[in-house]
């Protein structure tokens, strides 16, 4: 197989193979890519494995691309994806649920109500606004 094309579009990379086949794939699980800007994004290299951008240290093989791709992780879910060194423990005890009940929502098993996902948003911008506050 030989790639003739690599572009990104909706939060997606795809490939145009010299079979005219197209594949996708979320860029969820390349967080280094996903942050990228374009000019990063363009400046890659195919290798008889994939392709890899030495700026950012991010490779993609081509076979990860025959992957099925999982249901979409729901909005929260993907909020704490992006930013894994979040205690999901602590920011539930933050905002005063139990925490199997956070678990829950970031896993999908619940839905939370409009308002539920409203607090959880607001609670995550006070900890960003918190943040940004520090001196160091």
């Amino acid at each position: 197989m030989r790639i003739e094309r690599v572009w990104f579009e909706d939060e997606k990379i795809f490939i145009r193979t010299d079979t005219g086949a197209e594949h996708g794939q979320s860029l969820m699980w390349y967080p280094r890519l996903q942050a990228a800007t374009e000019e990063q994004r363009s400046a890659y290299r195919l290798s008889p494995c994939g392709i890899h951008w030495d700026e950012i240290d991010e490779d993609v093989s081509f076979e990860s691309f025959a992957y099925e791709e999982p249901e979409p992780l729901n909005p929260i879910a993907r909020a704490f994806k992006a930013m894994p060194f979040i205690n999901v423990s602590q920011f539930a005890r933050m905002i005063k649920i139990p925490q199997s009940v956070m678990a829950s929502y970031i896993a999908g098993r619940k839905i939370p109500s409009e308002d539920r996902k409203r607090e959880i948003e607001a609670a995550l911008h006070q900890l960003g606004d918190k943040l940004k506050t520090i001196s160091l």
